[in-house]
């Protein structure tokens, strides 16, 4: 605990818990309130972390949306309390983490999810055709305390950082002014949860090892390649009955299945059929992508194209940063090529009259004759998007000139 509340421990905790932003907890204090809160309380709450006495808050509950229906609860702690876990989390991590599976990916310093991808790449390039695809259900919420806390005692000594890790467990959840107990799960939401999920899978990573498995796992997303549907169908079977009894835990049957790689999605990737197999991007989330462009792009919106053009362009940075990791560059510019019709058509609804499209062809420069024949065109934005006037007049630079990302590489 003394390291928790060393200075530079502490410094480097704020600078994070103000970097990550997010919402107040339950008593409404933001992360732009906390250092003002922290210079004239913070001796009382360091104290107590000290003693042993520091009683966390209950979180904020906060349903968000899944990508494939449903909900995912979220337990969103108190400012005070993000800021003092992370102070716990920097600590632990530099216990933990070094002697995590590297097969591991995370959640943990220098690991990404593209690593997590690519090493799964390079187990089916290898020869290892089928996947063991396992689906925790309701990872998160189900971890159970003390499984959990057993195994932190084994490494951390201290018993006011064991008991204070107990205490944020159980702080309970408070929905429409009531406090529920929490008995079990570590709530997403605070830092500290990541890091408690991989010592309780780090279970599940060392029988694998010990078993002789090849395997990727992201936080509850774990990946077994073998080389036949018979070995993958005895691992499913014998891993499901180790993740029930000896971690607690359910594996979620109708979500896991023995299968080709290339017919399941590993953290939003899959991957092409072939001895040299390529990463390509998830039918869901193209899905999804295709959605909400679609709906950033929509004609009836009633924004500026500038402010259309801001919106999207931030989006399409994020996604890029993401998915730009798939090996289908093809794919990518037919996107890009869809993106700039979308708009082509968002420019043509908001000229409408035909005069004004005239008057706006002419000025971007395409000569009298197409501008008058398209501007009488009784067609519809999207089937105007492919002639030829519209198209010289608003070309990839013009939307280059106004900020707009390319998804693929140029």
């Amino acid at each position: 605990m003394e390291e928790v509340c060393e200075r530079e421990n502490l410094k480097r905790a704020l600078q994070r818990v103000r970097a990550n932003h997010g919402s107040p907890g339950i008593d409404g204090m933001t992360v732009d309130d906390l250092p003002d809160y922290l210079r004239a309380n913070w001796p009382s709450h360091r104290e107590e972390l000290l003693r042993g006495s520091y009683r966390p808050s209950p979180v904020r509950r906060v349903e968000i949306p899944k990508p494939h229906g449903g909900v995912r609860t979220l337990g969103i702690p108190t400012v005070l309390d993000r800021f003092v876990q992370q102070a716990m989390l920097q600590v632990l991590q530099r216990e933990f983490d070094p002697s995590f599976s590297n097969s591991s990916y995370g959640f943990r310093p220098g690991r990404s999810a593209h690593q997590a991808v690519a090493s799964a790449q390079q187990y089916i390039a290898s020869g290892d055709r089928y996947v063991v695809d396992l689906d925790l259900e309701k990872f998160f919420d189900r971890v159970n305390h003390d499984f959990l806390m057993t195994r932190l005692a084994k490494r951390v000594r201290d018993k006011r950082m064991l008991k204070l890790t107990r205490a944020f467990l159980n702080a309970g959840v408070m929905e429409d002014g009531l406090v529920s107990p929490t008995e079990e799960g570590t709530p997403q939401g605070g830092p500290l949860s990541p890091l408690l999920s991989n010592i309780v899978l780090h279970e599940l990573d060392c029988e694998l090892e010990r078993r002789g498995h090849r395997f990727v796992r992201y936080a509850d997303d774990c990946n077994v390649y073998v080389q036949s549907a018979r070995a993958g169908r005895r691992v499913m079977e014998s891993l499901t009955v180790f993740i029930t009894k000896r971690l607690k835990l359910k594996v979620n049957a109708a979500k896991s299945a023995v299968a080709r790689p290339w017919e399941r999605t590993f953290l939003g990737f899959s991957f092409t059929h072939g001895h040299q197999p390529k990463r390509r991007i998830a039918a869901e989330a193209m899905a999804r992508f295709e959605a909400r462009v679609r709906g950033l792009t929509r004609r009836t919106r009633g924004v500026s194209l500038a402010q259309m053009v801001r919106e999207l362009g931030a989006y399409l940075l994020g996604w890029r940063a993401y998915f730009g990791f798939c090996q289908t560059p093809t794919i990518l510019r037919r996107l890009d090529k869809w993106i700039r019709r979308r708009l082509r058509a968002v420019v043509w609804k908001q000229w409408q009259r035909p005069g004004t499209r005239f008057r706006e062809l002419r000025k971007l420069g395409v000569n009298p004759k197409d501008a008058i024949l398209t501007a009488r065109s009784n067609r519809g934005p999207w089937r105007a998007t492919l002639t030829a006037a519209l198209c010289w007049a608003l070309p990839n630079a013009y939307f280059d000139s106004l900020g707009l990302p390319h998804v693929a590489a140029q």
